[in-house]
């Protein structure tokens, strides 16, 4: 090995930028970013705080992020219908200041993260009402409750259905984790993240706009066909390619999503989206 290789490589192990991992991790220091004060290793409550109960049969705990705004979405769908029993109260829960943790919140969701729903108007095996987390979970169980916006026959109208709601699931983390993370909240912008992350969002948005070609809708092509699955990634992909998230549209060159983007703009013009994305949440003070 020549000297100036020997060089490189002591200058590169010397590096106080390359970080190697201890054998066991421990938070002995503040993350940095947007919510480095809020975040740590552990569940649970933080603080007592009782949550406020409505008069509604649906008592909705939530935030006017993507993943709240999926919600809100198909509650306002169903109003829009005048379904009965699909009233609901929809409460502040301002992650930033750690609402999340109050041992209200913790008792209906021990996962702390927004948003959680209480059905009043139906009960376990001690009386109690239902309570749910994850908006995947809320969606379909609500859908299902009221026979609205999701397939209820077993074929592939309902596998269709499932499958793309899922899919939402799965992939959204990269998303809004991954992707929002390092190229909008990290302390400082990384290259390898970023570069790692617009590729995996930009790829999901690839298999988005390569479906919608032919496809209205996420599972048909009739007004029929609009469901949960088109309101769950809505609330991610759809704002994003109409400019509504990390002020990234440019980076990301959402314009080029040619299906993506008809299909988010025909949604977006829907009454009950429109509520939905600014809905007035009551504060739970």
């Amino acid at each position: 090995m020549s000297n100036d290789n020997n060089q490189a490589t002591a200058n590169h192990n010397t590096d106080k930028s390359t970080y190697t991992p201890p054998k066991i991790w421990t938070q002995d220091k503040e993350n940095g970013g947007k919510f480095s004060s809020i975040n740590r290793p552990t569940a649970g409550a933080r603080h007592d705080k009782a949550l406020p109960v409505g008069d509604a049969p649906l008592q909705l705990y939530s935030l006017n992020t993507p993943n709240g705004v999926k919600v809100n979405i198909l509650l306002e769908e169903l109003a829009e219908l005048n379904v009965k029993g699909a009233e609901y109260d929809a409460y502040k829960i301002d992650i930033s200041e750690g609402d999340q943790f109050g041992s209200g919140f913790v008792a209906i969701n021990p996962n702390s993260k927004i948003p959680a729903l209480v059905d009043h108007a139906a009960k376990n095996n001690d009386g109690e009402p239902i309570a749910l987390f994850e908006s995947g979970a809320i969606l379909l169980y609500l859908a299902e409750k009221f026979g609205r916006f999701v397939p209820v026959s077993s074929g592939k109208a309902r596998a269709d259905c499932l499958s793309w709601l899922m899919w939402q699931m799965g992939s959204a983390p990269f998303l809004g984790g991954g992707f929002g993370h390092f190229y909008a909240y990290a302390p400082e912008p990384m290259e390898y993240p970023i570069n790692r992350y617009a590729m995996e969002t930009k790829r999901q948005l690839d298999v988005l706009d390569k479906h919608l070609k032919d496809n209205v809708y996420m599972c048909g092509n009739d007004e029929a066909d609009y469901n949960i699955a088109d309101m769950i990634i809505w609330a991610w992909y759809g704002q994003l390619v109409l400019g509504k998230l990390y002020e990234a549209a440019e980076f990301l060159q959402v314009d080029n999503y040619k299906n993506v983007q008809r299909w988010a703009q025909t949604i977006a013009k829907r009454p009950a989206v429109k509520r939905a994305v600014d809905l007035a949440l009551k504060p739970i003070n």
